[in-house]
């Protein structure tokens, strides 16, 4: 079935041109399989990024009292949206969890969720039921091409993630494909600062590029399950890559952790971005 066919509140596995179920269980497990099963497990334990909304919030959202976040602390500015988003083909790309998607059904969008956490997809399902929304949900990959036509988007919403992926401009490129001219790319992207910091953000320890495919001491496998594969990226990545990609940035911010040292000292560790496909 194609992807526009896929039945509300259904959780589906994109496989890549040519694979199939055997060889999808046969194939070697790659460090996205590894962060998706450390996500599942973050999730379990109570993790702020995963705990769906409540009812009471998707209410207040209805009446329009409402926030979104793509960093830590800093709210989305409302500009950054279209003035009317009923109506609006939304895509949360790595976005699951049950806390975005809920407050663009309320605006009357028509939602999909992609994300490669089967507890993150079955949190936005399990929302979707509870209010009485549609949503498309997807489990895949955002490192691979992704499962939707040209243009299948008016908005993709990107909270803070591609720091769980080594390349990103592939990511931007497929960003720019599935938007409709004129659509919109709402993006938050750590700036790697927090890579060169010793745990009490006290010390620089470490140099960048921070990648533990290249240098395995960076995360040793004890650690896995508390850090996932993280990666740092440049402003000419995360940044530039947009542009390159096609897209043109409108306006962007910075953000802080919101606790510790740095954020104490004022220190940025995240920006956000808003970019648009030209028309």
């Amino acid at each position: 079935m194609s992807w526009r066919e896929v039945p509300a509140g259904l959780s589906v596995t994109i496989l890549a041109k040519g694979e199939n179920v055997n060889s999808l269980e046969n194939r070697a497990e790659s460090y996205t399989d590894v962060n998706a099963r450390v996500v599942d497990a973050w999730v379990a334990d109570g993790w702020e990024w995963g705990t769906p909304v409540s009812h009471e919030r998707y209410q207040a959202a209805l009446d329009g009292d409402w926030s979104m976040v793509l960093t830590p602390t800093r709210e989305v500015p409302r500009a950054w949206f279209f003035e009317e988003m009923r109506g609006r083909r939304v895509l949360g790309l790595a976005s699951g969890g049950g806390q975005q998607m809920p407050t663009f059904a309320a605006m009357g969008c028509a939602c999909t969720v992609l994300d490669y956490s089967e507890a993150q997809i079955t949190s936005d399902v399990m929302v979707a039921e509870r209010e009485g929304y549609e949503i498309c949900a997807v489990r895949a990959d955002m490192t691979r091409p992704l499962p939707f036509e040209d243009g299948a988007f008016d908005l993709i919403f990107h909270p803070v993630s591609n720091c769980y992926v080594e390349e990103v401009l592939p990511i931007w490129r497929e960003c720019f494909r599935v938007l409709a001219p004129g659509g919109r790319l709402l993006a938050g992207l750590d700036n790697g600062f927090n890579y060169v910091m010793d745990d009490g953000e006290e010390r620089v320890v470490r140099g960048l590029p921070f990648n533990p495919l290249r240098d395995p001491s960076l995360i040793p496998e004890k650690d896995l399950p508390e850090w996932g594969m993280q990666f740092s990226h440049t402003l000419d990545e995360q940044i530039r890559g947009q542009i390159q990609a096609g897209l043109r940035i409108l306006d962007l911010y910075e953000d802080t952790n919101g606790e510790g040292r740095l954020h104490e000292l004022g220190i940025p560790t995240f920006w956000a971005t808003c970019a648009e496909k030209p028309a």
